[in-house]
């Protein structure tokens, strides 16, 4: 019998949570603590920055091509098996890189864990779903904050382990250790069951009627997938622009030092994170439709007004605000995703957040392309424009939290 949703969630649902918050921090903190060893990968292999970077490109092109298998994964063996499993072999994978003997050899291997990755994402995703529809209000948006924080440790633990000049197979051999045991015991206290186990019985017919609801839903499926693929793309847009180019606009357009100008990733990082987890007392009052909207409202009059007045404290604020504007955006998308009727589990938030992983793809070069035709200041605007194609598609999103 499918689980009623419940008002004071058990004691198994608690540590169902807990568990698949575990998840999530491990999965931020994994890849992150690779990052802040690029430099020396760089140095050992002796890349230039054209190949270093093409190298660094396989990662996303492996979350690309193998992001839509992780629908059929989920079905096949279910969410709780192929998050949990999938950190572990995705940490075996990381082993390789201390061995690589040239960028191609580098490149594979990134290519696997962004492989790795993608389902990962979507199958801890399709859980952290199953136990939000258990608790009856929104817990999504803090488990991406979880994630978050995640990647913050991981940087932090790989920068350490860079300054004590640990050596790389030593330190992502503690790591592996470390996020596979994590997620060995989370995987005891996930929940049980098929993954449609918590939705209201009539969302269970059978198979005879989910072939009948793809027949009736196809059309609005797609064209709602397409929008909701839009609207994630819109949030990784934004936080792209603080990665890759917030640093490049306040050191080369408003000439300030280098310190100064990595705290434009740090400001919009942080008060995504901010919003994140506390994301989800604010849908629960207001909707997630609303609140998305109003965000993306947030972001676009927050970073337009930044770039009409250049300067430092303008834009340090314009990044927050656009961080603090998208933070509850692709936990929405996702959850909506995973609602569309007519779907197979799992198949919304596979193709949702192959459309996100796109985003990142395409993003760099597009804003890149206009800065060169401009300036970096124009190239920017993408942010005001994601924010504002997200206060107009944000209308499809659903406006509660499942019951």
């Amino acid at each position: 019998m499918p689980a009623a949703p419940l008002t004071t969630p058990t004691r198994q649902v608690r540590l169902a949570r807990a568990a698949v918050a575990a998840l999530f921090l491990t999965n931020g903190a994994v890849f992150f603590n690779i990052v802040p060893r690029y430099p020396q990968i760089k140095a050992e292999l002796g890349l230039s920055n054209a190949v270093f970077g093409t190298a660094l490109a396989a990662h996303p092109v492996g979350a690309l091509l193998a992001g839509l298998l992780a629908g059929a994964a989920i079905r096949r063996f279910r969410s709780a098996r192929v998050a949990s499993m999938g950190i572990v072999v995705t940490t075996v994978a990381t082993l390789f890189i201390p061995f690589v003997p040239n960028w191609v050899a580098f490149g594979g291997v990134l290519f696997v864990v962004g492989a790795l990755d993608a389902i990962v994402d979507v199958a801890q995703n399709a859980h952290g779903l199953r136990v939000q529809r258990l608790y009856g209000r929104s817990i999504v948006n803090s488990l991406h904050g979880v994630w978050s924080i995640g990647a913050v440790l991981g940087g932090l633990m790989g920068s350490a382990a860079a300054g004590l000049d640990i050596p790389l197979a030593v330190h992502l051999g503690i790591s592996a250790t470390l996020f596979s045991v994590t997620a060995l015991v989370a995987y005891r206290f996930l929940l049980p069951g098929p993954e449609d186990a918590e939705r209201p019985a009539e969302a269970q017919d059978g198979e005879p009627s989910r072939r009948a609801g793809r027949r009736s839903f196809t059309g609005a499926a797609v064209r709602m997938l397409a929008a909701l693929g839009v609207l994630a793309a819109c949030g990784t847009l934004v936080e792209d622009a603080g990665a890759s180019w917030g640093a490049l606009y306040l050191s080369g357009d408003l000439r300030t030092d280098a310190a100064t100008a990595g705290l434009a990733v740090v400001a919009l990082q942080v008060a995504m994170t901010v919003g994140r987890l506390s994301g989800d007392r604010v849908v629960d009052r207001f909707g997630q439709r609303t609140v998305v909207r109003a965000g993306g409202a947030l972001a676009a009059i927050g970073m337009g007004a930044a770039l009409a007045m250049p300067s430092v404290p303008a834009a340090l604020a314009g990044f927050a605000l656009a961080g603090l504007g998208v933070a509850t955006l692709v936990p929405a998308a996702m959850h909506t995703a995973d609602e569309l009727p007519g779907l197979p589990a799992g198949a919304g938030l596979t193709i949702v957040s192959w459309l996100l992983r796109g985003g990142f793809l395409l993003s760099p070069p597009l804003v890149g392309f206009v800065a060169d035709l401009t300036s970096l200041r124009v190239g920017l605007l993408s942010v005001v424009l994601a924010g504002a194609v997200t206060f107009v598609l944000g209308r499809v999103l659903v406006n509660r939290t499942p019951a």
